[in-house]
Order: structure tokens, then C-alpha cells, then sequence
């Protein structure tokens, strides 16, 4: 049996990298913490928002996609699901909405992962819901010539529910640990699902829902307000090599989880980052609205879509994104680029 003892592991990871993330977190959860209270429809808006993205990101890396509207309306409960995909994604929302409402009574065993992972696939009737892996499962990808190729072998059925018990007790066991960062802990304990694989499908799916969770509970809740799920759907990429990375060599037990703690603990301080600037942004005193869409743009170095803007100032209608749009195209502070659903602006600094 693989030897978890994340205590020990810990020690490994203290690099001035990660060590400047987790200052960098622990100093935006403190401003978090301000703002709470002080603006709770923005917080309903950004919430809304979230739940939104967070369903269609997570699904979208798995390969699963329905259109916007339908997604919304799934998403919001307002129309039953009717595709294999739209009911995987009913599926997933009410899971995230289980551990967004409940993750305080919801410990880290087994068992919850098994009523979890059924509940994915509640609505489409699929008997792997809920059951850990009959068969062995290689994760594979093929490369630009169409060639395939094993990427990573994972534990074999056998030892698939050992493995899952094995985890959840390491990390109940660090949770009440004062030595450790629980920040370290968690990328670990993902890292080593995903290794472990336990499930025929969804494994991605649950990995990122068990992310939530265990952040919810060590009081880490920016998840609810910014999507990590998006977050990571839109660095793919780097999720996927960072994650081949830190899996090398997993069953010799001589692999190096740096690179995959490194980019969740970054996937995690940009979350914290959005969260409080669009909550400044938000309470900002003495401002008009046109003022602030002005500074959210002026503020970004690079292209930015309406979509973008009405996220970053989710108190402010998009009639009045649009006009002040208009107005800021007018007077040459900004330049439009592109047309359509492809539409974006940039700041004008030419005459700055």
C-alpha cells in the first residue's frame, strides 16, 4: 500500500514559491472576510455566477457541452435535463450545491465520496454511479499525429477502496495537525485521487468537487464567488502538465507533487485576487458606475470582454455596460476589437 503521510510530505514543498502563494492567500482570505457582510447582493450576483460557470468549466474539461441557455436554466433548476450531458450536469449541480450548502457536515470518508459520485449520475440511471472501478483503467492521450499513448497506469481495482480509506484517513490525521498548511495538504490529497482513479468515469468531475470541499472546510470559501472550476478550464493546459508532473513516478513513491501544489495554490490566489478586487470595485464610494467601467478597463492590460466587465461589477446593469461602452468608443479611451460574440475592448494608451 502507498505510504500517505502528508505530515512528512509537507516539509518537501516549503519552496519561496509556494511559500509566497500561501502568504499571498492567507493575506487575501483576511480581506475576504471584510467584505462578507458588507455588499450581500453583489455576493448573491457573484454566487449566481459562479455556480454557473463552475458547472459548465468542470463539464466542458471532461468533454461534455450543452448551449448556454440550456446550461443556465439547468443549472437555475427552471427545465429537467433531457440529453446523457444535460443530466451529467444536473447531476453536478446539485452536488455543488450539497457541498456549498452543507460542506461543514460533510467529512472527508469513503462513503461520501461513493453518495457523491452517485449523485453525479442521479439523473441518468448510469450503474457506475456510486461504485468504485470493476475493471482497470489507463489514462491515455493521443498526440497531434493521432498516436496513442499511456500517460498514467492507475491502482488496480483491488486496491482502489483501500486507496480511497487510505487518503481520507491521511488527511483527517494532517487536518488536526498545527505544523502543517492546510493549503499543502489538499493539492496532495487531489493529486493522489486523481493517481488512485478510482472510479470508471467522473474522476476528473469528483476531483474538483472534492477541491471545494475540502477548502469550504478549512475555511478557504472564495470557490462560491469565483469558479476555480473555470479558473482551471481556462489554463488546461497547464493543469494537464503540471498534473502529468507531479504523477510521475507516483507508484514508486518517488514523485514530486510540487509542480501540481504550485498551480493550485496559484489556481487558488488568483480566485482570492478576483474575489476582492471586484468586491472593491463593488463598494467603491464617490464613483459613478460609468467611472467604474472605465477604471475595470483602463485597469486591464489586455483585452476584455462585456461579459468580463459585468463580472467584475456585478451591481451595475448591462444596459448601462453597453452605453458607457459606447460613450468610451466615442471619446477614443477605448478601441473595439472584433465583432459579434468575438467582441472585446482594450484601453487606448496611445495618448497616455
Amino acid at each position: 500500500m502507498h505510504d500517505y503521510n502528508y505530515e512528512n510530505k509537507c516539509k518537501e514543498l516549503l519552496t519561496p514559491e509556494i511559500v509566497s502563494l500561501l502568504t499571498t492567500i492567507h493575506e487575501y482570505k483576511g480581506q475576504q472576510g471584510l467584505f462578507m457582510e458588507a455588499k450581500p447582493d453583489t455576493l448573491a450576483y457573484l454566487m449566481n455566477v459562479a455556480k454557473i460557470q463552475s458547472t459548465d468549466a468542470s463539464n466542458r474539461i471532461e468533454g461534455i457541452h450543452i448551449s448556454s441557455d440550456r446550461l443556465k436554466k439547468i443549472v437555475m433548476d427552471k427545465t429537467m435535463p433531457k440529453s446523457r450531458s444535460e443530466k451529467e450536469i444536473a447531476g453536478y449541480r446539485d452536488v455543488l450545491t450539497t457541498i456549498h450548502e452543507n460542506y461543514d457536515f460533510l467529512p472527508v470518508k469513503p462513503s461520501l465520496i461513493l453518495q457523491l459520485h452517485r449523485d453525479i449520475y442521479k439523473f441518468s440511471g448510469s450503474s457506475i454511479g456510486g461504485n468504485y472501478k470493476a475493471a482497470n483503467n489507463i489514462i491515455g492521450e493521443i498526440d497531434a499525429e493521432g498516436n496513442e499513448s499511456v500517460r498514467f497506469k492507475s491502482v488496480e481495482v483491488w486496491e482502489s477502496p483501500g486507496s480511497i480509506e487510505a487518503i481520507c484517513d491521511a488527511y483527517e490525521k494532517a487536518s488536526h495537525s498545527d505544523k502543517i498548511d492546510i493549503l499543502l495538504v489538499i493539492p496532495m490529497f487531489i493529486l493522489d485521487f486523481l493517481c488512485i482513479h478510482p472510479f470508471s468515469d467522473g474522476n476528473g468531475r469528483m476531483s474538483r468537487l472534492l477541491t471545494l470541499l475540502l477548502l469550504y472546510r478549512s475555511n478557504y470559501t472564495v470557490g462560491k464567488y469565483i469558479s476555480i472550476e473555470k479558473l482551471i478550464n481556462d489554463t488546461k493546459e497547464t493543469y494537464y502538465d503540471k498534473l502529468q508532473e507531479s504523477s510521475d513516478r507516483w507508484h514508486e513513491e518517488e514523485n514530486d507533487y510540487i509542480p501540481f501544489v504550485e498551480y493550485m495554490l496559484g489556481i487558488i490566489m488568483v480566485a482570492y485576487r478576483d474575489f476582492v478586487g471586484r468586491m472593491m470595485l463593488s463598494v467603491t464610494r464617490g464613483s459613478s458606475k460609468p467611472e467604474r467601467i472605465r477604471e475595470v478597463i483602463k485597469g486591464t492590460y489586455g483585452k476584455i470582454t462585456k461579459t468580463e466587465i459585468m463580472e467584475r461589477c456585478p451591481d451595475i446593469s448591462q444596459t448601462t455596460v453597453q452605453r458607457t461602452l459606447r460613450d468610451l468608443q466615442a471619446s477614443s479611451d477605448i478601441i473595439k476589437i472584433g465583432n459579434g460574440r468575438y467582441t472585446s475592448y482594450i484601453w487606448n494608451r496611445e495618448d497616455e
